[in-house]
């Protein structure tokens, strides 16, 4: 009985916060459920004819859609496949007892730190910039014609930029597991005559196999929703290149005022993002259940 009361003051207690959180989610998508329905323009103020699914048959239809879509899974793959293998090179060199070990494990995670429209910024002033970035001077230095980054090969320089944002949070969950690994296992396996190589097929990489999924599933959800980097840098250019389905809602919602094929494609984008979500979750759950 004690019990049973105890879990209903829990419950109580807890109501106020579940009902808040669930409005804040729950208002804002509705809104734009209705907004998707509406014929909404900016620019023409008035009453907003209710269309339907029409807004949804525009944005599944339009050649940008599909240019975005195709975007946002290079992106995230791209950038996944850098962290992924990035972030096991770099914890097993700062696993290693090195001078000034603290020192160069802040500075290897001090990208993270960086908000995302900074570290564009710098990365097409300074490093891609054709004319006086880092990157033109080498290629001056090795005879070579500078390459303008942004504009012959936009997608992946995006994928370079995110990717450097995202590699310390890789290294960093990647070292902690891998120092997690018990040493009586490694000795036992070099006793055994084990080759380094052998040791991390077979004994490092199979222990890192539940951070790298959670890594993935965590890179995966915000690296869906890319944007500043994308404005800061090409506008989405040239032409679709470097669209993913972020920018093409904004661009449809602030460029061209229309509200309601912006909130149609907030939806889809919703809609897509967890299913991958629960697919990415699903993985998880076996990964760690193994």
């Amino acid at each position: 009985m004690a019990t049973f009361h105890t879990r209903s003051a829990a419950r109580l207690m807890m109501a106020p916060s579940v009902l808040l959180l669930f409005a804040w989610m729950i208002v804002p998508l509705a809104t734009t459920i209705y907004f998707s329905t509406l014929n909404y323009n900016l620019l023409s103020p008035g009453d907003h004819a209710f269309l339907g699914i029409t807004n949804y048959q525009y944005f599944l239809t339009d050649p940008a859609f599909f240019d975005a879509l195709i975007n946002t899974l290079l992106l995230v793959g791209g950038v996944l496949f850098i962290t992924i293998i990035g972030g096991i090179g770099f914890a097993l060199l700062l696993d290693q007892q090195i001078y000034g070990q603290g020192i160069v494990r802040i500075l290897a995670i001090a990208p993270f730190f960086v908000m995302p429209t900074v570290a564009a910024l710098v990365w097409k002033n300074m490093f891609m910039n054709p004319v006086n970035g880092l990157f033109a001077y080498f290629f001056r230095l090795a005879g070579m014609e500078p390459l303008d980054w942004l504009a012959s090969i936009p997608l992946f320089s995006i994928i370079i930029i995110v990717a450097w944002q995202w590699l310390p949070f890789a290294t960093l969950i990647l070292l902690t597991s891998l120092q997690s690994l018990d040493e009586e296992q490694k000795e036992a396996a070099e006793m055994d005559g084990a080759s380094a190589f052998s040791r991390f097929i077979y004994l490092t990489l199979p222990h890192m196999a539940r951070a790298i999924t959670v890594v993935i599933l965590i890179e995966t959800i915000f690296l869906l929703s890319v944007f500043a980097e994308i404005l800061v840098t090409t506008n989405g250019g040239p032409g679709t290149d470097s669209t993913n389905l972020t920018y093409l809602i904004y661009s449809q919602a602030l460029l061209q005022f229309d509200i309601g094929g912006a909130s149609a494609g907030g939806i889809v984008a919703v809609i897509l993002a967890n299913i991958v979500a629960i697919f990415l979750v699903r993985i998880v759950g076996k990964n760690l259940e193994a």
